[in-house]
């Protein structure tokens, strides 16, 4: 199938991908737009990692509140450049993520950050939940490690389901960022605060709520 000038520009328009790496796509791709973008994703995926220790120090901290003041967060997104960081593009991603924040209610940005005596505790629940439903004693261990990942799910924000397209992590959507964007980009941290927390009150679907204040 021959590429044409609209089917690399619709693909550009979908991907934010450069217009050769779309045509480029497109041919490997026989034409199909979808086959086409995943290879482009791929391709993101492989420039993230190339991008993954060049030094990220500027950047911006984004604030998101909740209707009526319920929920406020911030958030510091940085990148390599100023340049890139005033750009719609990036302002756009570090909003989301912002977004992604209050809805979902992480409380580590990645894997790597929970402590050591909290991955132990959830552990141990995990095993002995697996024991009590009676599941044989020999593969407990490789059940906890798959639960493991929905636990991580719940409170790492990278691996979360991204509230605009659930069938995508966070990390996903972050590498392809770095793909479309051209530089090392690193959620570094974050401050989230919910009225009255701690206290007893109603619980609360804040993944519809945002999603509704943002009209999405």
């Amino acid at each position: 199938m021959a590429v044409t000038a609209a089917m690399v520009k619709e693909l550009r328009e979908k991907t934010g991908a450069g217009m050769l790496d779309c045509k480029k796509a497109l041919e490997e791709a026989g034409g199909d737009m979808t086959k086409a973008s995943e290879i482009l994703r791929e391709k993101g995926l492989a420039a993230a990692a190339n991008k993954a220790g060049r030094a990220a120090t500027e950047g911006v901290v984004e604030s998101y509140i909740h209707a009526g003041g319920r929920i406020g967060v911030l958030v510091e997104v940085n990148c390599e450049t100023d340049f890139v960081a005033k750009t719609d593009s990036f302002r756009e991603f570090v909003k989301d993520i912002a977004m992604q924040i209050a809805a979902s209610n992480p409380k580590y940005v990645r894997k790597e950050e929970v402590p050591q005596e909290e991955l132990d505790k959830e552990r141990e629940i995990l095993k002995n939940q697996a024991l009590n439903e009676g599941k044989p004693a020999h593969i407990v261990d490789k059940m906890v490690e798959g639960r493991l990942g929905k636990y991580y799910e719940e409170i790492c924000l990278l691996e979360q389901p991204f509230i605009k397209d659930p069938d995508k992590k966070v990390s996903t959507l972050l590498n392809e960022k770095i793909g479309q964007i051209g530089e090392n980009i690193s959620i570094r941290r974050f401050a989230r605060f919910e009225l009255g927390e701690g206290l007893e009150k109603k619980q609360d679907n804040f993944v519809e709520e945002v999603m509704a204040q943002a009209k999405l």
